[in-house]
C-alpha cells in the first residue's frame, strides 16, 4: 500500500471517516475499526452524493432510511453523522464512544441517537429491520401517493457484512423482499472477507450473489469497493432504476484498509489497532492531522448535507402543500398517520362480552377484534408466519400484501418466524403511524426471540399475537406446547405479556397494545374455548390484575389465575364456598401492568395480610415466588407436557376443580 501524497477532496472525506473511528475505538479501547475503515469509500458515495435526508431535521419523513446491520461497525455511522451535521453527534459525543450515557454506544441504538433509525447489533437483524422499512414505503406509497403527486417516495438503504449474511435470520427477510419485489431496498455488501474467527473461508464460502439472485434481487458486484468510488455510485444508481426487485451489491473491500501490520485480518475487527499500529496508519494514508481532527475542507465539503438536506425537506412540503390542496381528506389522513394520533374513538369498536355470550377460544376472540379494529385503524398490518388459519389473523377488509398490491394489509410472511419479528420492527421504527403484528404458535417464539426482544429494546410498538399457548393445545405434543415460554418472555424489560382470560380481557389486551407505541406487547392466546367472566372488563385487564370475584370479607385464601386458568379458579372458588371458604379470585393477565400499579391499588388486589394464595397457570411455576410467597404454592407444570387430546393433558397435569381445591386446602 503507497504512502499516500496530497490527497483530493473525496480522499480527505473518506479518510475523515477512518481516523474518527480509528480515534474513538483508541480512547475507549474498544470497539471495532475495521469495518470502518473498509466501508467509508462506499458509505461515503451513499452519504454524499446519493442519498436524501436533512441533517437538521432526523425525523422528517420523506428521508431516505439508512440502516447498518453490520452494527458493530458504528463508528462509521456516528462518523457520518457528525460530519454531515447532525446535531445528535458532536465531537464530543465521538470522543465518549462507548461510555456511560454516551450517544455513541457499542451497537447503533434508535433510541439514544437521532439518525439512528433502527437498533442493530445482533447481525442480520438490521436487514431485516431493512425490508420492513421498506415494505412501510411501498405500503404508505401505494395508499397515498397521487399520479401527479408523489408524497411518499424514498429509499432504504442497508450495509450489511459477511456475518449478516451468515445469519438465517437475513436470509428469512430477503427472500421475503425479493418475492415482494420491493425494488426501494438497497443492500451494499461489505464483502472484506473476514469475521470474528479468522478468514471466511474457514466457515463461508458460498456465492452469496447467486443466493441472492435466487431470491429474486437484482445483484452487482463492485470489485474495488476501496478506491473505485464511480463505480460504486454507479452501481447504486443502477439499482435505483431497477424499481420491480430489491438491489444487492457485493462490494469488495479491505477490513482496516490502511493499517500496514492488521488490514486484511481479524485482529482489526474487533479490537483497537493500538498507539504504534496508529501511528503506521496515519503515515500510510498521509494522514497529518492530530485525533479528533477533521480537515476544514473536508468537514465543510460534508457540512454541505445541511443546505442540500433543508432544500430536500423544502420541495418535499411544497409536494405536501399541493396534496393538501388537491386532495385534502387524504392528507389530513397521512398527517393523523406519521404524527402517531389514533383515530378518535377507536376503542368503540372493542368488542365486549357478557357471562350469557357463548364461550369462544380466545384466539377466535383475537380474530374478532382484530376484524372489528380493521376498519377503524386502516394503520394496521400485520399477518401470520403460515398460520393465518390457526392464529386467526386475516384483516377480512384487505387482501393480502403481494408485489403489485401493496396497498393490502395482510402481510404473508411464510414459515418465517425470525424474519417476521424484525420485519415488524422495522415496519414499527418507520416512524409513519404504521401498527405491525406478527403471529405464531406461542411456542414458536423461541425463533423469533431475539426479534421480540429488540422491539422492548428499541421501543418498537409490534404487536404479536401468538396463540395455542399452553398443554391445552393437544395432540401436537410437548414440541407445541409452551411450558415455560411465558415465564420466559415474562423476563424480557418493556415487553407486556398478556394471557388474557376471555373475551373482554383479549379486548382490553389489543386495547393496551394499539395504545403502547413504544412498547411492545405479547398477547398469549387459547385454543380451547372459554367462558366469559362475570367480572371481566377491558379497564380491568388493562390494570393487568384485578379481583375477579370475591366473598364477603377478608379472604380466607386468593386464587390467582392468568388466561384459560382463571375460569378454573373461578369454578374452585364456588366449591370452596359451597364449604364455608372465603374466597377470592384475582385475574392477572399481566404482571408488569399490575406492578405498574400504585400500592393502594396493588393492596386492594392482593392484600399483604392474606398470606394464603395460590397461583394457577399452565405453565412453569417460575416467578410466581413473588405473588404467592413460594412457587410451591401453584398448581403449575414444571415438565414438558404429552401428547392427547387437550382436555386429557390438562386433567392429567392437574388442571382440575379437584386438584385446585385439594391444593387450596392444603394451604
Amino acid at each position: 500500500m503507497a504512502v499516500a501524497t496530497k490527497q483530493s477532496l473525496d480522499e480527505l472525506c473518506i479518510n475523515s471517516i477512518r481516523f474518527l473511528a480509528i480515534d474513538a475505538v483508541e480512547k475507549a479501547k474498544s470497539g471495532h475499526p475495521g469495518l470502518p475503515m473498509g466501508a467509508a469509500p462506499m458509505a461515503y458515495v451513499l452519504w454524499n452524493r446519493l442519498m436524501r435526508f436533512n441533517p437538521k431535521n432526523p425525523q422528517w419523513f420523506n428521508r431516505d432510511r439508512f440502516v447498518l446491520s453490520a452494527g458493530h461497525g458504528c463508528m462509521l455511522q456516528y462518523a457520518l453523522l457528525h460530519l454531515t451535521g447532525y446535531d445528535s453527534v458532536t465531537l464530543d459525543d465521538i470522543k465518549q464512544f462507548r461510555q456511560w450515557e454516551s450517544k455513541t454506544p457499542g451497537h447503533p441504538e434508535n433510541f439514544m441517537t437521532p439518525g439512528v433509525e433502527v437498533t442493530t447489533g445482533p447481525l442480520g437483524q438490521g436487514i431485516a429491520n431493512g425490508v420492513g422499512l421498506a415494505i412501510a414505503e411501498a405500503h404508505l406509497a401505494a395508499k397515498f401517493n397521487k399520479k401527479d403527486c408523489q408524497l411518499v417516495d424514498h429509499y432504504t438503504y442497508v450495509i450489511l457484512g459477511d456475518g449478516c449474511n451468515m445469519e438465517g435470520v437475513s436470509g428469512e427477510a430477503c427472500s421475503l423482499a425479493g418475492h415482494l419485489g420491493l425494488g426501494k431496498l438497497i443492500a451494499l455488501y461489505d464483502d472484506n472477507h473476514i469475521s470474528i474467527d479468522g478468514g471466511t473461508e474457514i466457515s463461508f464460502t458460498e456465492d452469496v450473489n447467486k443466493r441472492f439472485e435466487a431470491y429474486g434481487w437484482h445483484v452487482q458486484h463492485v470489485e474495488g469497493g476501496n478506491d473505485d468510488l464511480d463505480g460504486i455510485q454507479k452501481a447504486i444508481e443502477a439499482a435505483k432504476a431497477v424499481t420491480d426487485k430489491p438491489s444487492f451489491i457485493k462490494i469488495t473491500t479491505t477490513i482496516g484498509y490502511g493499517s500496514p501490520k492488521k488490514a486484511g485480518t481479524a485482529g482489526v475487527h474487533g479490537a483497537a489497532l493500538g498507539g504504534d499500529e496508529v501511528e503506521a496508519t496515519r503515515k500510510n494514508l498521509g494522514w497529518e492531522y492530530e485525533p479528533f481532527v477533521v480537515p476544514e475542507e473536508a468537514l465543510k465539503h460534508f457540512r454541505e448535507a445541511v443546505e442540500r438536506g433543508a432544500s430536500l425537506e423544502a420541495e418535499w412540503n411544497q409536494t405536501l402543500a399541493t396534496y393538501k390542496t388537491k386532495y385534502s381528506a387524504d392528507a389530513a389522513e397521512f398527517e393523523r398517520y406519521t404524527s402517531g394520533t389514533l383515530p378518535e374513538g377507536w376503542e368503540k369498536a372493542l368488542p365486549t362480552y357478557s357471562p350469557s355470550d357463548k364461550a369462544l377460544a380466545t384466539r377466535k376472540n383475537s380474530e374478532l377484534t382484530l376484524n372489528a379494529l380493521a376498519p377503524v385503524i386502516p394503520e394496521l398490518i400485520g399477518g401470520s408466519a403460515d398460520l393465518t388459519h390457526s392464529n386467526l389473523t386475516f384483516l377480512k377488509v384487505s387482501e393480502s400484501f403481494l408485489k403489485g398490491k401493496y396497498e393490502n394489509r395482510n402481510l404473508r410472511f411464510g414459515v418465517r418466524e425470525h424474519g417476521m419479528g424484525a420485519i415488524c420492527n422495522g415496519i414499527a421504527l418507520h416512524n409513519s403511524g404504521l401498527i405491525p403484528y406478527g403471529a405464531t404458535f406461542l411456542v414458536f417464539t423461541d425463533y423469533m426471540r431475539a426479534a421480540i426482544r429488540l422491539s422492548a429494546l428499541s421501543e418498537a410498538g409490534s404487536i404479536w399475537v401468538m396463540t395455542h399457548d399452553s398443554i391445552a393445545l393437544g395432540e401436537d405434543g410437548p414440541t407445541h406446547q409452551p411450558v415455560e415460554t411465558v415465564a420466559s418472555l415474562r423476563a424480557i424489560p418493556d415487553l407486556l405479556v398478556m394471557r388474557p382470560a376471555d373475551g373482554n380481557e383479549v379486548s382490553g389486551a389489543y386495547k393496551v397494545a394499539i395504545e403502547n407505541r413504544k412498547r411492545p406487547t405479547l398477547i398469549a392466546l387459547t385454543r380451547q374455548g372459554l367462558p366469559n367472566l362475570a367480572g371481566s372488563s377491558i379497564e380491568n385487564a388493562a390494570k393487568g390484575a384485578y379481583v375477579a370475584s370475591d366473598s364477603e370479607g377478608t379472604p380466607d385464601i386468593i386464587l390467582i389465575g392468568t388466561g384459560s386458568e382463571v375460569s378454573l379458579c373461578e369454578e374452585a372458588a364456588k366449591e370452596l364456598r359451597g364449604e364455608g371458604k372465603k374466597v377470592r379470585v384475582v385475574s392477572m393477565p399481566c404482571w408488569k401492568l399490575f406492578d405498574e400499579q400504585d400500592e393502594a391499588y396493588r393492596e386492594s388486589v392482593l392484600p399483604k395480610s392474606v398470606t394464603k394464595r395460590l397461583a394457577v397457570e399452565a405453565g412453569t411455576s417460575f416467578g410466581w415466588g413473588r405473588y404467592v410467597g413460594n412457587e410451591s404454592n401453584t398448581v403449575c407444570i414444571n415438565s414438558f407436557g404429552a401428547s392427547a387430546p387437550g382436555g386429557v393433558a390438562m386433567k392429567k397435569f392437574g388442571f382440575t376443580v379437584e386438584n385446585v381445591v385439594a391444593k387450596a386446602k392444603a394451604l
